[in-house]
């Protein structure tokens, strides 16, 4: 038995003898936070519910398609493969899309093409932008995002291009 195995059982005992040394009642504790726990999944499913139709609605019009179309020479300036463009959209969108697409990369071009490698970096660079930001910001209430979104943003286009940009300097 590895020592990474035994940190799980090895915190739950710690935590148990933790709440008894300092008279907490700990299953108390635990019942409280997972009631709030489920609390905030409750206010969160109408704006999770909205983000996942608008994705559907945005693949399936075809308008990663046509945002493809339209940002591709745009992209082409940065060094980003149109074949990439789709993931670019849609990572800060959707995590399952962009998988899906990440998916296709790969299996279209291979893991060590320029395109695969790129796919690879922005995959493993970026986040779900809005899911995010409306999980962080809908868990505490917040209506106005401000700045966040844009800012946001503009770090993903960041990591689009440094991906872009390492994988063609330092990995080709």
């Amino acid at each position: 038995m590895n020592f990474a195995s035994l940190i799980l059982p090895l915190t739950v005992v710690f935590i148990v003898v933790f709440g008894f040394v300092k008279k907490i009642d700990v299953f108390d504790c635990f019942i409280n936070g997972a009631k709030q726990g489920i609390e905030t999944v409750v206010s969160l499913l109408p704006v999770l519910t909205g983000l996942v139709v608008a994705i559907s609605m945005f693949t399936a019009s075809g308008a990663v398609n046509l945002c493809t179309k339209l940002l591709s020479p745009l992209f082409s300036l940065v060094g980003i493969p149109e074949e990439v463009i789709p993931l670019c959209i849609l990572s800060p969108v959707s995590g399952s899309g962009s998988l899906t697409v990440f998916e296709s990369i790969i299996n279209t071009f291979g893991p060590d093409s320029v395109e695969g490698r790129i796919a690879s970096v922005i995959a493993g660079s970026t986040e779900t932008t809005f899911y995010a930001v409306a999980v962080y910001l809908g868990s505490v209430g917040i209506k106005k995002s401000g700045a966040v979104i844009p800012c946001a943003l503009i770090g993903d286009i960041v990591s689009f291009v440094s991906a872009s940009l390492a994988v063609k300097y330092f990995f080709t």
